[in-house]
């Protein structure tokens, strides 16, 4: 998410960080710069996967977050973000001539960024199944996706920011030069990961309890132990990862379901949601935050590697050095990520944001990136991925209307006879659910055509009237 200027100066407001625009492989003196569309497209592409496994993971569990240890496509969403914020970084600040006034759009972006993520996950808005808003102030949600954008972003962009008189260097022969250039940024990366490992394997973990407060359940009230007494454990309950959020942020304000519900553990439908087995443990109840503290420093590192591609973008002016640095780095990552969860050294998990999960999704963020570029920057296959360019052009706008549910939920606001009697619904029961004879395959067409392409057409709409969502 992003924001940008076109060709002829226009205003592209995308969502997070600014200007997609690079030279072309020649420049001439007079020659405007160029876009790389492949950087809309796979924007647009995270949105629309964040939209898919959201609305249809629910009847698709293989498709949505792993309970716990491993990788499924919805554990993409997050980290693909993350690297494009990192691309945008670099090919954003590079035009900006003050340093003071870099600095000042980073941190004032930084702030809305927290404030829509507060608004939008914060638990205010309730959209699109209930028809209620507000928040309890105790129990507000302090942190969500845009929250650790915001804290990715303003880190690594200020540290652009501090290196940017290497943006106008030449680079010596060799294949490590780029990163020689941006030492200060690997240096971050590598503290990021000494500090991320030593917490999650060195903080004691001691006994805990919580108390039930959702009225709606039957432990309402009720309060729940949770034997730990332990250190260096990365299991659901006893992890330092959900420790120090406890201890910070409090665990009244955490997120309440967990994807861990969905464990065999804690319920016999699983990978399915579903009641709680009679002998499920007391960590089943529990909140956790997927976007906490530790796991969002730790996302950092993510951000760094996008900026890294990015700089590859500003340095390497030809096709083939800018494709051997994205395939062979991305491969490396993603070997990498999966020989440490195979051989049970660090495993893949999105709740704690692991280091074998930070290789592995960066990784294939590079090749997919990779992929987009040839099809489209290279063979000029723009105009079979339209809808993706389009949604990431205006991907903030799509996020907050779909991937929140905020146009569902003022659709759901107007209803016949029910509550439950809405548009949407009758939508999915009798276009597509009746018309396949299963739910599965109705909602799955329901969320590509009635969500994502109608998103991506109001998109291009959006476009062609040059109207965009600027943060």
């Amino acid at each position: 998410m992003a924001e940008m200027n076109n060709e002829t100066n226009r205003q592209h407001s995308l969502n997070v960080v600014e200007e997609t625009e690079i030279h072309s492989e020649k420049p001439t003196p007079k020659e405007k710069t160029k876009r790389v569309a492949s950087v809309d497209i796979f924007r647009g592409l995270t949105v629309a996967v964040m939209i898919l496994v959201d609305d249809a993971g629910g009847e698709w569990p293989m498709i949505t977050h792993a309970p716990w240890n491993g990788c499924n496509l919805a554990d993409f969403v997050m980290p693909f973000f993350l690297f494009i914020v990192g691309m945008a970084i670099a090919l954003a600040f590079k035009r900006i001539p003050s340093r003071g006034m870099a600095v000042k759009k980073a941190i004032i972006r930084t702030l809305k960024l927290i404030f829509w993520g507060l608004i939008l996950q914060g638990g205010y808005s309730h959209a699109p199944d209930e028809l209620t808003y507000g928040v309890d102030m105790k129990r507000i949600r302090w942190c969500g996706i845009l929250q650790r954008i915001a804290l990715a972003y303003l880190v690594v962009a200020l540290l652009e920011i501090s290196t940017k008189s290497s943006q106008a260097k030449d680079l010596s022969p060799g294949w490590c030069s780029l990163f020689k250039l941006y030492c200060w940024q690997w240096l971050l990366g590598g503290c990021v990961i000494v500090v991320y490992l030593g917490v999650i394997y060195g903080i004691y973990v001691p006994d805990w309890h919580f108390t039930i407060h959702n009225r709606d359940s039957p432990n309402y009230g009720k309060v729940f132990t949770v034997a730990c007494n332990a250190r260096g454990k990365l299991d659901p309950p006893c992890n330092a990862i959900g420790y120090v959020d406890r201890e910070v942020l409090g665990i009244n304000h955490m997120y309440e379901n967990p994807e861990w519900t969905r464990s065999s553990v804690c319920t016999e439908n699983s990978p399915y949601e579903g009641s709680f087995r009679k002998d499920a443990p007391s960590w089943c109840y529990a909140p956790f935050e997927p976007e906490g503290i530790l796991s969002s420093i730790s996302s950092i590192l993510t951000t760094i590697i996008g900026v890294h591609l990015g700089h590859v973008l500003v340095h390497f002016k030809s096709h083939s050095d800018r494709l051997k640095h994205w395939v062979s780095m991305g491969l490396a990552l993603l070997v990498l990520g999966i020989v440490l969860h195979y051989t049970n050294a660090i495993p893949l998990n999105k709740q704690l944001y692991s280091f074998s999960y930070v290789c592995l999704t960066a990784g294939a963020a590079a090749l997919v990136f990779s992929v987009f570029y040839v099809l489209v920057d290279i063979w000029g296959l723009r105009y079979l991925f339209l809808p993706l360019e389009w949604i990431g052009m205006n991907a903030m706008f799509v996020f907050v209307m779909a991937a929140e549910g905020i146009f569902v939920g003022f659709i759901n606001g107007w209803y016949y006879d029910d509550p439950n009697n809405t548009l949407v619904y009758w939508i999915q029961k009798h276009v597509f659910i009746k018309v396949w004879h299963s739910r599965r395959v109705g909602i799955l067409l329901y969320v590509v055509f009635a969500e994502i392409l109608f998103w991506g057409i109001v998109a291009g709409i959006l476009h062609w009237l040059g109207i965009y969502w600027k943060l």
